[in-house]
């Protein structure tokens, strides 16, 4: 019966182990939606950046072809909450309270890529700017701003 019982899950320690092998990918498994997306991420400095591969499961438009942009608010959304988990230094995952995205251009059949930018983070509330691009990054396909919670209260 002993072995049935998990030990708690500690986020901080996959995250620093994360950092230290620069591989994210425990990370990122204990996410389905991020899982089904196949989300990637890859650290470069002090930056994160986080990548969906093409894939044709994701068009919504198949006359273009594009992405469908619920893929890709769901892609941004997820992008700050990793961005947040790997920076934040809680235990726990952060909790979305808004989300609001502005669609700039076609997300096209193609790789795409978000950075994400913290303006600023209290005890309560953290909020992030999120820009989605394909094939450069002065052309956005996409901005948000995400609003989450932080603490566990």
């Amino acid at each position: 019966m002993s072995d049935l019982i998990q030990p708690p899950l500690n986020l901080n320690q996959l995250v620093q182990a994360a950092h230290e092998k620069n591989n994210y990918d425990e990370l990122l498994e204990l996410t389905p939606y991020a899982k089904l997306l196949g989300i990637e991420c890859l650290r470069l400095g002090d930056d994160m950046v986080f990548r969906i591969a093409a894939n044709k499961d994701n068009i919504g438009n198949p006359i273009l072809p594009a992405i469908h942009g619920g893929v890709i608010a769901g892609f941004m959304e997820h992008s700050a909450m990793l961005h947040l988990l790997m920076f934040m230094g809680a235990p726990h995952f952060p909790k979305i309270i808004d989300f609001s995205i502005d669609y700039l251009r076609a997300g096209h059949y193609r790789d795409t890529f978000a950075s994400c930018q913290v303006w600023r983070q209290g005890r309560r509330v953290a909020n992030v700017a999120i820009t989605a691009w394909q094939t450069t990054r002065s052309e956005p396909i996409a901005t948000a701003r995400a609003h989450f919670k932080v603490d566990e209260s």
